[in-house]
């Protein structure tokens, strides 16, 4: 709240004093007032839709953010300076003015060389560009053996492009622990592209898989950095909510693997949101789900709440984490069937070596929340953004500071 204060309270408070000052400058009597109050208050409306309508259609889909900063910034430089030497033409502060906006453009240079100069030469950028939900980027290492799928900066997966598999744990543990706890698979849903790992393998494993994901512009980018194969599965793109309410499909599995950044989308984390997967699982199906969340008391109200929700609605949970007092990867399965029991090994030597051990130790590591940490998180109430804020802090600082020098 105080940052906010910080970084609102100025600006916002400027703009507030906006249209009181240009009714002041129209104004030349009384009876003029309401017209001029009537057509500053259309003209700011028209501004806002077209800003509105430009911001989501053009500049974010097809401009970095940097560059629509820039532009903005030189904007607005050029409407105060414009007004200013057009209409306060006899003021004796032209030199001052003029000095400020040369101090204003020097600092902004400098700003944009230093950001320039961060960028370390030990990574190859090989894909940038922004979409509708953030800045999607693919990076290598120098050596070409680690590449680096990022939203916004945040590592969202990491990949080996010469044994073309991922090295990071959940792309393994979701398919694992479906096979591990699902008698027979024919039929998935994958809620989350991501790099495609998952719904690839089941694929090729001869599984109808339907994926749906909810930003457009992964999908091209999985397939050409990644070795997805989205030609062996169906993929919707949508809201996983969406599809779940309305689809008439029927699942042997469920996976729920959809990050926005450092978080899951609270939406698809509810009763009535697990209520709706539940009716697609056949008999004996099961529902896993990737979820960053830990078990240290006083930090631990979205992974009890969510343990506390799916009990609300399966009636078998089962809960895999590593380190469970630490914020992490947790992984939850979830089913109808009353002995919910582990009826299939995974191949641990299909794993990369970089995760094998942590594969291992999550898959044999079994827990359990503090039920009375947590509560049944439903569309009306769903406080997960507030309590699970200093643990989501945490969790970007300490994505973005691992990725500082790209």
């Amino acid at each position: 709240m105080l940052a906010s204060a910080f970084l609102f309270f100025v600006p916002l408070s400027l703009l507030a004093m906006v249209g009181p000052f240009f009714i002041r400058m129209l104004t030349s009597a009384v009876n003029g007032v309401g017209g001029n109050v009537g057509r500053l208050t259309a003209v700011s409306t028209l501004g806002s839709f077209v800003g509105t309508v430009l911001i989501g259609y053009l500049l974010i889909p097809f401009f970095p953010n940097s560059r629509t900063m820039y532009f903005t910034a030189i904007l607005l430089m050029l409407v105060s300076g414009g007004h200013y030497f057009v209409w306060e033409h006899k003021s004796r502060n032209k030199p001052a003015v003029v000095m400020g906006a040369l101090a204003g453009l020097l600092l902004g240079f400098a700003g944009i060389r230093r950001d320039s100069a961060g960028h370390s030469s030990e990574f190859v950028e090989r894909f940038r560009a922004n979409s509708n939900f953030g800045l999607l980027q693919v990076v290598d290492n120098e050596s070409g053996t680690r590449r680096f799928y990022l939203n916004d900066f945040l590592t969202q997966n990491i990949y080996d492009p010469g044994a073309k598999k991922s090295v990071t744990l959940f792309t393994y543990m979701l398919h694992d622990l479906a096979r591990a706890y699902t008698r027979q698979i024919d039929g998935a849903l994958c809620i989350g592209l991501g790099m495609g790992v998952a719904p690839t393998q089941l694929a090729r494993e001869g599984v109808q898989v339907d994926v749906v994901e909810i930003n457009p512009a992964v999908v091209p980018v999985a397939k050409k950095y990644f070795d997805c194969e989205p030609e062996r599965f169906r993929v919707v793109i949508g809201d996983g909510r969406n599809f779940v309410n309305r689809t008439t499909n029927r699942y042997d599995t469920i996976l729920l693997d959809a990050f926005l950044g450092d978080s899951s989308p609270s939406h698809l984390m509810t009763r009535e949101a697990f209520d709706s997967m539940r009716r697609l699982l056949r008999p004996g199906g099961t529902l896993v789900i990737n979820s960053f969340v830990g078990f240290r008391a006083g930090r631990d109200f979205f992974g009890a709440s969510l343990e506390k929700t799916l009990k609300a609605v399966f009636k078998s949970v089962r809960v895999h984490a590593a380190d469970p007092d630490e914020t992490g990867n947790v992984f939850f399965v979830a089913s109808d069937r009353a002995d919910l029991n582990i009826v299939a090994q995974p191949d641990f030597a299909q794993v990369h070596p970089a995760c094998r051990d942590l594969a291992r130790i999550t898959f044999d590591d079994q827990t359990e929340a503090n039920p009375q940490h947590g509560i049944v998180l439903t569309d009306d109430y769903n406080p997960v953004e507030f309590y699970d804020a200093a643990n989501r802090e945490a969790i970007r600082r300490g994505l973005v500071m691992r990725m500082r020098s790209l």
